[in-house]
């Protein structure tokens, strides 16, 4: 089998497709944002942990750059869901999110490092960094915390993370940061022209 072929094996997206509708259920009902976040918690913990149903084509990692496909935005862009593929030494820049998100590592390790404004406007760390690993999930928020810097906690293999936003994160302003404060603004887009077909029900047939 060509490394094309395995890449884009078709797998069950079912498990994907039960948490989209679950999701959006969720922000049907939900009354504040820390409903979303716990609930939204467990909804993401139970889609992580079982490791069968993301398409290779969306945990594919770049020599270069960390790569951020999109598996499922909603039509409202009430939410998104993106996966996050880091290479052995791979990191993004200190960067704000501006909505509520939260973080599920599929495969591997992340390591998070969240940062703080002091008394002059720099950014400081906001405690010891954080290692994630595989099944377990972090929050961020304006509300909560909402700076960090993200990357891969293996040395020696890709990790993939399922990450899950309150808004069409590729679509966001947002900022990175230098260590004094000085923002600068992008809006990150995706890596991926084509999304996972969650809604083809034919092979269960």
């Amino acid at each position: 089998m060509t490394a094309a072929a395995i890449f884009d094996r078709p797998v069950d997206t079912s498990r994907l497709r039960g948490f989209v509708i679950a999701l959006a259920d969720l922000l049907a009902a939900a009354r504040d944002e820390q409903a979303i976040l716990d609930a939204g918690s467990a909804l993401l913990a139970r889609l992580i942990s079982r490791d069968d149903w993301l398409p290779p084509a969306f945990a594919r990692p770049h020599p270069m750059r960390y790569q951020q496909y999109l598996l499922h935005c909603d039509s409202r862009e009430r939410f998104s869901i993106v996966s996050f593929v880091w290479g052995p030494g791979q990191t993004t820049p200190i960067h704000d999110h501006m909505v509520w998100g939260l973080v599920g590592v599929l495969r591997g390790v992340e390591k998070v490092e969240r940062f703080r404004r002091n008394e002059h406007g720099a950014l400081v760390a906001d405690g010891e960094p954080a290692l994630l690993r595989a099944g377990e999930v972090d929050a961020v928020s304006p509300r909560i915390g909402d700076i960090h810097r993200v990357s891969n906690g293996l040395s020696s293999a890709p990790s993939v993370s399922i990450h899950v936003y309150g808004a069409n994160i590729g679509g966001v302003e947002r900022s990175t940061y230098a260590l004094d404060g000085r923002p600068t603004r992008f809006v990150s887009g995706y890596a991926n022209g084509d999304l996972p077909n969650l809604w083809d029900r034919s092979r269960a047939v």
